[in-house]
């Protein structure tokens, strides 16, 4: 039996979708991706992702992995027409890359890259894409707080409590506010990410921007690594999973 190893890179909305991982009783990115590629690739495939996003939760860029035994390579690589056929017009697969055979969507991933978009005023074509805020923000100040996230590293205050990982150490290498029309974009950049970390960096962020709280405290909370003391989780439209990088993948 000869078994290869394969990454998939696709994109989707997850407005309909209770976030990437399989759960019973509700559906999921990965459960349709694949029962798609089981289909078109005629055995079973069982993906593994670079990461959980919660529902709502967007990516436009999303890498996983999965084995194939005995695969003919010309087929499987040109099989993402196939696949797109069988995916609702949410999900959208991109490509099929052959990797080495310990190759690991998860945990040889070496960078994340996210976006949170708000806008100000309401918007049905914004609906389940960005957050609606309506409180007047000082983006000048959320930037200087931005910029203290890159002097830390152990960010156990934005984390979810029980999530079984090792350790919430993680570097930040950017993390920045632009403004953009009717709105706002936070990019965050780190090697990794904790459970939930964007969005409860973004509900405190957003606190330093109404004047509820300021820079000492911003540092404060950070230090206390406690996440009952940082800010409310904000709403899963407005985050994006824009960049996943891999030192085998171009």
């Amino acid at each position: 039996m000869n078994k290869k190893r394969y990454f998939i890179q696709i994109a989707y909305d997850g407005s309909l979708y209770h976030g990437w991982q399989i759960q019973p009783n509700a559906i999921t990115v990965q459960e349709l991706l694949d029962r798609a590629m089981s289909t078109v690739l005629r055995q079973p495939v069982e993906t593994l992702g670079c990461g959980r996003t919660d529902a709502g939760v967007h990516a436009k860029d999303f890498y996983a992995h999965f084995d194939l035994e005995n695969p003919d390579e010309n087929k499987v690589l040109s099989s993402v027409t196939g696949i797109n056929a069988l995916l609702p017009y949410q999900i959208a697969a991109k490509r099929i890359i052959p990797v080495h055979d310990d190759a690991h969507a998860r945990f040889d991933a070496t960078s994340r890259a996210y976006k949170y978009y708000v806008h100000f005023e309401k918007d049905p074509f914004k609906l389940n894409r960005s957050w609606l805020v309506k409180d007047k923000l000082n983006v000048a100040t959320m930037n200087d707080a931005a910029a203290l996230l890159l002097d830390y590293t152990d960010f156990s205050c934005f984390s979810k409590s029980n999530t079984q990982t090792f350790t919430n150490n993680c570097k930040i290498v950017q993390a920045v506010f632009e403004e953009i029309d009717g709105g706002l974009v936070f990019t965050i950049q780190a090697d990794r990410f904790l459970r939930n970390m964007v969005r409860a960096i973004m509900g405190t962020l957003v606190r330093i921007g109404k004047n509820e709280i300021n820079l000492t405290d911003f540092k404060a909370i950070i230090e206390s690594k406690n996440r009952s003391n940082a800010g409310q989780s904000v709403p899963a439209c407005g985050l994006y999973l824009v960049k996943v990088e891999y030192p085998y993948i171009k």
